[in-house]
């Protein structure tokens, strides 16, 4: 379990990162790697929850739905520590890169400056159900290119948290993010997820600068195939499902 100090130093954490550089970079790729936000512990420990039935509000078999092979579910509004602190401290940091895309793309952006507002009017809406995940993968599971768009209220951007060591606990299992680009070849950017580590990524789309100005460049994401051994993910997602 999480104490105060803990909470304090993911807060920390997430504020010592350079996120003019994180803005920079999700610009250019639409994706972005933090520096590590967990230590091994807290990963293990989060990696550890997905035998916990209570913790979850569904299980998803991807291979049944065609979404690729492997499994993930989703939480109950109950959040367990340090998920819970880690949407709160992430969400006024990302909040800043999602209004800037949104004037350049001349879209509302209906974000208030509270993560619990802004999950009020998801609600309000009806869209009440949680979104965060907690996935798991073993040799030869893959996730599809696919988005992660719930309804119409919708944040622009995600983050998932690395939770087991790559090339030690697992092999492959790249983290891929395509580009459709406008009367030319998709662009693939592939990532490597490291312990700990959070990468940032556009929940649909990004701002591309054109002749014409800013267009939206559709952007999907997925996971190249596991090779070896398991490897679970946290994905946060700052809006709710319907």
């Amino acid at each position: 379990m999480s104490t105060t100090t803990d909470a304090a130093r993911l807060h920390q954490r997430v504020a010592a990162a350079d996120w003019t550089q994180l803005a920079e970079e999700l610009d250019t790729y639409g994706c972005a790697l933090t520096p590590r936000l967990l230590t091994p512990a807290q990963c293990a420990r989060v990696a550890g929850l997905y035998e916990r039935d209570e913790q979850f509000r569904s299980t998803i078999d991807m291979a049944r739905h065609r979404f690729g092979s492997g499994q993930y579910r989703y939480f109950t509004h109950d959040l367990p520590e340090p998920v819970a602190e880690l949407r709160a401290a992430l969400y006024p940091r990302l909040l800043t890169i999602a209004r800037d895309w949104a004037e350049r793309l001349g879209r509302p952006a209906p974000w208030p400056d509270s993560l619990e507002k802004w999950l009020a009017m998801c609600h309000e809406a009806g869209q009440g159900r949680s979104a965060q995940i907690l996935l798991r993968y073993g040799p030869g599971d893959w996730n599809a290119l696919h988005r992660d768009v719930f309804g119409d209220m919708l944040f622009p951007l995600q983050v998932v948290i690395g939770l087991d060591a790559y090339g030690t606990d697992y092999t492959g299992g790249e983290f891929l993010l395509v580009e459709q680009r406008p009367r030319a070849q998709s662009r693939g950017t592939t990532t490597v997820l490291r312990q700990g580590h959070g990468l940032i990524f556009t929940t649909r789309d990004r701002p591309v600068a054109t002749k014409r100005g800013w267009s939206a460049g559709v952007m999907r994401h997925g996971v190249s195939t596991v090779r070896s051994g398991r490897r679970h993910a946290l994905g946060l997602v700052f809006h709710d499902a319907t």
